[in-house]
């Protein structure tokens, strides 16, 4: 039973997103749109990881995206290499950046990391802009369908699933990693690294860890935006998508995977909804996240902790809910 209510808790958003091709199989747009919320939940999950896990605030994290996917895109269409082999591929090289990026996060915390990681995020856009011999520059580049053995995904259906499997898988593997040690080490440093440090933490190589390991699942969800999209192009990844993540993880709920769903799927989809109302996305974005933010500071997740707060204290159970506070 309580593997039951972990899965519907867990999954419950990805089976629903599972049906949008069945319900908008003549509306390629809306099967497009959802594709794009999927690699959108990839990303904040990733970000959670470090900044609602970890307590490390990052600012970059497009950036990343960016690594991964021009990563993929040169392995699939210079080197020759399979899709299969060049997804994994750029989540490690991608992991190797973070690392890299991570080491500042030793010394840093707070505001001072967040405007190291802002300087990464608006380095890496123009590094790949004035990289032309290998990116393309503003040209960019176009990655082929993604295929995996010999299937070829080469329908917006066909590549909705494949995100839709990817990004289950994921989910798995992050909460899977949040219940180890390695996650039990990042909510410790996240509360106090003093005391994580008393504990025998490591905290040195846990924060540098906390980067490589997001770095890495957004240098996969970069692949795959890279192969979805069909063509990538520095200014795709500019600084406003690291802040639009971040809102999602916020808006969401900060240390929540289903906090991470519904952030990113509110933001993603406002803009796709209004993209023919120039200028509306962005007055809906600010105006929900200004009333999520004041009604619900700890996010969206908030509205699930209230109903289940709200049955445990209703009337008659006044005893229960005592013994569940102490």
């Amino acid at each position: 039973m309580e593997l039951v209510k972990r899965f519907k808790a867990s999954y419950a958003l990805v089976l629903v997103l599972l049906l949008v091709p069945i319900v908008f199989a003549s509306n390629s747009y809306m099967i497009y749109s959802s594709g794009l919320v999927l690699l959108y939940i990839i990303m904040t999950m990733a970000l959670n990881l470090l900044v609602g896990y970890g307590g490390q605030i990052s600012i970059g994290h497009a950036s990343f995206l960016a690594i991964g996917a021009f990563t993929s895109a040169i392995l699939t269409l210079r080197l020759g290499l399979p899709f299969w082999l060049a997804l994994p591929l750029s989540g490690f090289f991608t992991a190797l950046i973070g690392f890299i990026v991570g080491l500042p996060a030793v010394k840093l915390s707070g505001h001072m990391l967040a405007v190291a990681t802002l300087g990464f995020g608006a380095a890496v856009p123009e590094l790949l802009l004035k990289w032309e011999s290998v990116t393309g520059g503003t040209l960019g580049l176009t990655p082929d369908n993604p295929s995996i053995f010999g299937y070829e995904f080469d329908t917006d259906i066909k590549k909705y699933y494949l995100l839709a499997v990817i990004t289950l898988l994921i989910t798995w593997l992050i909460k899977n990693l949040l219940r180890g040690k390695i996650g039990r080490a990042f909510v410790a440093i996240r509360e106090s690294e003093v005391s994580a440090a008393a504990t025998g933490i490591n905290v040195s190589l846990y924060k540098v860890l906390m980067f490589s390991i997001s770095a890495f699942y957004t240098g996969i969800a970069g692949s795959l935006y890279a192969h979805f999209v069909g063509f990538i192009s520095p200014h795709d990844f500019h600084i406003s998508m690291s802040f639009l993540v971040l809102a999602m993880v916020i808006v969401g709920g900060t240390a929540s995977i289903p906090g991470s769903y519904l952030g990113a799927i509110l933001l993603a989809m406002i803009p796709q909804l209004t993209n023919h109302l120039p200028g509306v996305s962005f007055i809906l974005t600010g105006i929900s996240m200004v009333i999520i933010i004041l009604f619900l500071p700890n996010g969206l997740i908030d509205i699930r902790k209230r109903g289940i707060s709200r049955k445990r204290t209703r009337p008659g159970d006044g005893k229960a809910a005592v013994g569940t506070r102490q």
